[in-house]
């Protein structure tokens, strides 16, 4: 696919022409633009918007070597063994997209990505998994593939990792592109807020710097590369006041609880965003915020773990 969007033949003219005169040229140019911003901006519907997004972070063709059965199995769709999760997500996770998991101490979180890795390591690709707060230890990896069919080898496909500092993590996330391999499937960030936590006196502008460097990361490894992302993160609260906005302790009317990180570091067109809400010690609720085709989604799904799966 050219990168040109006069070039692409599967937009209408219209559309190329809407597009040029509000400043985009290339696809490029629509990487920090979700399908409702780009509705409101050139005013057309919401799913003519969406095509434009998916279009434009759609991964280059394979080469023509590449056989059938590669491409198939490097274009499906993930289940994990929890029910609830993978109804929320309509069936599963696409290859190639950003997961981010969210949830207070003691939610299933890392439990959830732990998860997904077995299933790529039983399908022989490489998951490089990073822990930024000590919450995942090696024996606790080596639980998970107990009784899985790579008990034997997961050894030689997971790539563990500890950062605990923010100049550490952005190091990682500088060189990423060029540790993806050819069988390398999945990236797990565990605790990928706590970095940015640990530097709490980091201005907002560097801040917002460094979140946006994650976030042309992410996309370039997920469209290019097809590498699924997994990210889990500790919950925050955030004050509103009574008519909805952002509130402070003096004009706070309630508290929510929210991702500690926004979504300024995630793709649109290619994150979903879960939050585990735990209603006891074995079921709760999973809140979908958004996901690549409902933006500002709030879908809720009932969990129980007591049952297999979720």
């Amino acid at each position: 696919m050219s990168r040109n969007i006069l070039l692409n033949p599967t937009l209408p003219s219209s559309t190329q022409l809407a597009l040029r005169r509000a400043g985009y040229e290339t696809f490029d140019d629509l990487s920090t633009t979700s399908a409702e911003a780009l509705s409101k901006e050139l005013g057309i519907d919401i799913s003519d918007s969406q095509f434009i997004i998916t279009a434009s972070q759609r991964p280059p063709g394979p080469p023509l070597s590449q056989s059938l059965a590669s491409l198939i199995s490097r274009s499906q769709i993930f289940s994990c063994s929890y029910a609830a999760v993978n109804t929320a997500l309509g069936g599963g996770l696409p290859r190639g997209h950003i997961l981010e998991i969210s949830g207070p101490p003691g939610s299933f979180k890392e439990t959830l990505a732990l998860d997904y890795a077995r299933i790529f390591v039983e399908a022989n690709e490489e998951v490089i998994f990073i822990d930024t707060q000590n919450m995942t230890s090696l024996a606790t990896i080596k639980k998970t593939f107990c009784n899985s069919s790579a008990a034997d080898d997961y050894q030689d496909l997971v790539r563990y990792t500890h950062l605990h500092t923010l100049p550490d993590l952005m190091i990682f996330i500088h060189n990423l592109l060029s540790e993806i391999h050819a069988k390398t499937g999945l990236l797990v960030l565990n605790s990928i807020s706590f970095p940015f936590l640990s530097h709490p006196d980091i201005q907002f502008s560097k801040r917002t710097a460094l979140l946006e460097k994650i976030h042309q990361v992410f996309l370039q490894a997920s469209a290019s590369n097809n590498l699924t992302i997994i990210t889990t993160s500790q919950m925050s609260t955030k004050l509103l006041n009574a008519d909805g906005s952002p509130g402070n302790f003096e004009t706070g009317a309630k508290a929510v609880m929210v991702p500690q990180l926004a979504s300024t570091y995630l793709p649109n067109g290619r994150s979903y965003r879960l939050v585990i809400v735990p209603e006891s010690r074995t079921t709760g609720v999973l809140q979908l915020l958004s996901s690549p085709m409902h933006p500002s989604g709030q879908a809720r799904h009932q969990y129980d773990l007591s049952h297999h799966g979720a």
